[in-house]
């Protein structure tokens, strides 16, 4: 769609509503910067504090449509988990739960609950909440039908399955481990105790109370018509539907309701809620890096006082809601776009926080020209661009390789085979944009170019089963090197990396073969393509391993454009 003026100008247009003293300058240019470049189509702003609410609004529902206020409705996602959080410690303040029951006590005597062969207490509801079950992010046997709505099919048939064949690797409560699962399942004991559904109980206990008619899991009417699309990389996406994991992620929302919500929370509205949530607040360990861990809710230490938080993401929406216990200020921030907010909910409640450098999306830039002036010497204007602008723009892969497929989709070939020969260009060392410019040439009837790019994406990740089979289809064979990595280099790369905490990949091997397990997910050989550069045939990723001055190894998971380093820990 073709960006007119009038919008533009629209996209840099704030609306504020019940004004009592604008956003500081930096974050409104911030926000007004990601908006003019397409980093997010809307930001919506909602500020409470003892003066009441205060809502800042910037951009637009859909790419060139509406503009959003504070009634617009987005998907929190995992901000849902303080929800699930505060049902408990309701239940806990009214004596029908205790932190410390055993999950085992709500759950169909038919479900096998697993227990640390190592010894230690039973996973209990508070493990559940604060996220120390052992229970994975992610279970094993998520395997969505439609990647597009991942979680729509995920059933409670499934969560009992998992639940009931998987081994703790640890004892309950000895680490903090950030779970989807646990949360969802915790939402599913509540509904069950409760004899109702989780959307029952949500609606019984917090929102009906607390007059939050914007809030929910199924759509109103209403709220189909205030409904903010959700966009990842430009691209429009559906809705996430979460199954029997609703407890995790699957509540929509407006600005106004939330700061309804944040309000009673910091306890400047008084509500029956008040005492569940002050205990939902509570941190009950400091496992979980910089912050302190409370049921849902985290507490981290800042300059300008403690700020109790959370954040949320799904498929094309990201939020954050949050306060600062000394200050009395309370944020909410929801976009419908899979670029993050978190640092300027931090920024209102802590000026010390720093805001993100934001530059243009290239690929933005690149889907303008092609709408005004075709594909033809995109290149070229490409190449005249960055040298006219050097350092101006983020130039992310994922971002054009998605802009590539989108024209893909459409047929626009010539757009797509530019676009993807200009990630090539810029990320000469990742085998799969060779393997999306191969699949624009193919279509474009440049067998030959498509070839050589194919096995180009193979001699960087020989594990690319695409490329082997578009290449066998062509009658084209492509011969894999044979390497073998010392024994005694392949033991030392054993062992436990941290990439983020609570999610590692530990390496194991026997004899000449290594394996890799991320947390949660099964384990899968890798296979080497030099001494420290090794790759998995089930995914598109690569592990390279490098060591220090002193000899201490570490690595780095490259998958999907991104490199995730990872310490060795264990």
């Amino acid at each position: 769609m073709k960006i007119q003026k009038t919008i533009l100008f629209l996209l840099l247009s704030a609306t504020v509503f019940g004004q009592k003293n604008a956003l500081p300058e930096e974050l409104t240019k911030s926000i007004n910067e990601r908006i003019a470049t397409g980093t997010n189509t809307s930001i919506v702003v909602g500020v409470i504090d003892k003066n009441g609410p205060q809502y800042y609004s910037f951009g637009t529902k859909t790419i060139g449509g509406m503009p959003v206020d504070e009634h617009t409705i987005y998907e929190i996602g995992s901000v849902s988990k303080t929800f699930t959080a505060t049902l408990l410690a309701d239940n806990i303040i009214k004596g029908k739960m205790k932190a410390d029951d055993p999950i085992s006590q709500y759950l169909p005597a038919t479900v096998h609950v697993p227990v640390y062969s190592g010894g230690g207490a039973p996973i209990t509801l508070g493990n559940l909440s604060d996220h120390t079950s052992g229970l994975p992010r992610m279970p094993t046997n998520f395997a969505p039908a439609d990647p597009a709505n991942p979680f729509a099919d995920y059933t409670v048939e499934r969560m009992y399955a998992f639940l009931s064949s998987y081994a703790l690797t640890r004892a309950v409560g000895s680490e903090f481990e950030y779970s989807n699962f646990a949360v969802g399942l915790l939402g599913q004991i509540e509904a069950l105790a409760a004899g109702k559904s989780y959307e029952e109980i949500l609606a019984q206990v917090i929102t009906d109370p607390l007059k939050m008619k914007e809030t929910g899991i199924t759509l109103s009417d209403k709220m189909k018509s205030n409904l903010a699309t959700g966009y990842s990389m430009g691209q429009e996406v559906e809705n996430w539907d979460l199954g029997s994991l609703q407890g995790a992620g699957a509540i929509r929302s407006s600005a106004h309701d939330m700061l309804i919500y944040l309000s009673a929370n910091m306890g400047l509205t008084r509500t029956p809620l008040e005492a569940a949530m002050t205990l939902a607040h509570t941190p009950r360990h400091d496992k979980a890096g910089g912050s302190l861990t409370g049921l849902g809710w985290f507490t981290e230490k800042g300059s300008q006082g403690d700020i109790i938080w959370h954040n949320g993401a799904t498929g094309g929406y990201m939020s954050f809601a949050g306060f600062n216990v000394k200050t009395g200020k309370g944020v909410v921030v929801l976009t419908n776009t899979d670029s993050g907010v978190d640092d300027i909910g931090m920024h209102v409640l802590n000026a010390d926080a720093p805001l993100k450098d934001i530059k243009p999306q290239v690929s933005f830039v690149l889907k303008q020209i092609i709408e005004k002036d075709g594909a033809k010497g995109l290149v070229e204007k490409y190449n005249q661009l960055k040298a006219d602008n050097p350092g101006k723009y983020d130039i992310n892969e994922n971002a054009l390789n998605t802009l590539g497929y989108q024209y893909l989709g459409k047929n626009e070939i010539d757009a797509a085979e530019a676009v993807f020969k200009i990630n090539v260009i810029e990320f000469p060392q990742s085998s799969n944009v060779y393997d999306s410019y191969g699949e624009a040439l193919l279509k474009n009837g440049h067998k030959e170019e498509a070839v050589t790019n194919y096995k180009k994406s193979l001699d960087l990740n020989p594990g690319n089963a695409n490329a082997i089979d578009v290449l066998a289809g062509l009658g084209e064979t492509y011969k894999q090197a044979e390497v073998k990595v010392d024994q005694a280099l392949l033991q030392r790369y054993t062992g436990t990396y941290e990439l983020v905490p609570g999610f590692n990949i530990e390496i194991s091997r026997d004899g000449d073969q290594l394996y890799a397990q991320a947390t949660g997910q099964p384990r899968f050989e890798i296979y080497p393509k030099s001494d420290t550069e090794f790759y998995l045939k089930v995914v598109e990723a690569q592990i390279i391993f490098s060591a220090d001055a002193e000899g201490m190894v570490s690595m780095a998971l490259h998958q999907n454009g991104q490199v995730m380093p990872g310490k060795k820990v264990k």
